[in-house]
């Protein structure tokens, strides 16, 4: 019988292209800091939830916890944004770093509302269930164009954008397209509005009571936990449930006419697409023609931008913008030359203490050395004085040699010297 043969189960050069996707993907941290209250901890949580998988979901903070140290640790996780809100006298704010060079933009909280306020108020809630598994879509609207921008919007663009991971509609599997982030300019207040949304897909052409059949299994759950069955238990027959007037109920009951009911089927044009491949739900197969839906899920922002700076905190540069202090010419070349010599001393600083690791690493390595060759010199003597051998007539010429000179020592002083072997 031959050998059985087996059969790789994963590839290496899959498995590597999804792991270099996954690492060029922005990561980042939302944290809160500084005492805030239970809302903005809330807040925190939800956005959180927004920016899945891409971010620390679990990351717990401490009080002791400053900024530097997340500062510190994000490079070496990868971490390429961090989002930290605080809340202070006048309002909430947020302030949005690019790490590890910056920029690092200040924005005010003018407004917002949680998740569970925003499910609070729509006609049925929506249960995320996978969707958290995909990073959202980032739709920018109301932007003036590049060209016409001024300066701190288009920073605020590209600082958005780099904070999802880039879309490539040929390589996007269309299953992934689960959530959208709405970030709106309000040209008229002046402000950023921060949307999230759900992609709802259902079927077009048809009534609510025929979808309803149709979507029996993707109804929402009861109280019990199972899914809630159509009620037809007034209804003698099926017809009675899809074709009885809005409002009316029991067996005498009218019927639609061909009017009305093609009015409660027909839908707008400009929400429906063709798929172009399978998408999550049932009987959602490629070439359906399907209607297109965002349901909103919170939380909700609006954002006015306070302050563009240089480089990240503790390290901040030249202020790029500011809402409401505005430099002359003058002053702005005078703040460029204060950072810059307080950037050349920083880098003296930095040089000097380099040299000094250099030099203390090298007169650490001249002592050890140093005590290396004063141990061979002490272990040359000892074998000289082991092997060492005076005869008679030598001993006789020191004898005769000190009395000569008029030269006597101490009994102390003999008992100090070295005895010698004497053959």
């Amino acid at each position: 019988m031959a050998p059985r043969r087996k059969n790789r189960t994963h590839l290496k050069g899959a498995a590597s292209l999804d792991e270099a996707s996954k690492n060029s993907d922005p990561r980042s941290f939302i944290i809160k800091h500084g005492q805030v209250g239970s809302s903005i901890a809330q807040l925190v949580r939800d956005m959180r939830k927004v920016m899945e998988p891409n971010t620390a979901s679990r990351l717990k903070e401490r009080t002791r916890n400053k900024l530097k140290d997340y500062l510190t640790m994000a490079p070496a996780l990868h971490v390429t944004h961090l989002l930290a809100f605080t809340l202070t006298d006048v309002a909430p704010s947020l302030r949005l770093i690019r790490l590890s060079n910056g920029p690092t933009l200040s924005f005010r909280v003018e407004r917002y509302s949680l998740m569970k306020d925003i499910l609070k108020i729509t006609k049925r809630a929506r249960s995320m269930g996978l969707g958290y598994l995909s990073p959202p879509l980032l739709v920018l609207a109301s932007f003036p164009p590049p060209s016409e921008a001024p300066p701190h919007l288009n920073l605020i663009m590209k600082a958005f954008q780099s904070l999802f991971p880039s879309l490539s509609p040929h390589t996007l599997k269309l299953s992934n397209a689960r959530r959208v982030v709405l970030v709106a300019y309000n040209s008229e207040r002046g402000t950023i509005d921060f949307r999230h949304y759900i992609i709802t897909v259902k079927a077009y052409g048809v009534s609510k009571r025929v979808r309803r059949i149709l979507e029996g299994g993707t109804a929402p759950k009861n109280t019990t936990g199972s899914t809630a069955m159509l009620d037809l238990g007034r209804e003698k027959d099926i017809a009675d449930f899809v074709l009885r007037k809005r409002g009316e109920f029991g067996p005498d009951a009218g019927y639609e006419s061909a009017a009305s009911s093609a009015d409660s089927v027909a839908g707008d044009d400009g929400d429906t697409v063709n798929l172009a491949d399978d998408y999550v739900g049932r009987n959602n197969k490629k070439g359906q023609r399907r209607a297109v839906r965002l349901d909103e899920v919170g939380p909700r922002l609006e954002l006015r931008l306070m302050k563009i700076t240089e480089g990240i905190p503790g390290k901040e540069g030249q202020v790029l913008y500011h809402e409401f202090v505005h430099k002359s010419r003058k002053e702005i070349a005078e703040q460029k030359a204060a950072i810059a010599s307080r950037d050349k001393l920083r880098q003296q600083r930095r040089e000097e203490q380099e040299r000094n690791v250099a030099r203390k690493k090298t007169e650490n390595g001249e002592k050890a050395v140093t005590y290396d060759s004063n141990e061979d010199v002490e272990e040359d003597e000892k074998e000289w004085d082991d092997e060492e051998v005076i005869t008679d007539g030598e001993e006789e010429e020191g004898e005769g040699d000190s009395e000569d000179g008029g030269y006597e020592t101490s009994e102390d002083e003999r008992d100090q010297r070295p005895k010698k072997k004497i053959k």
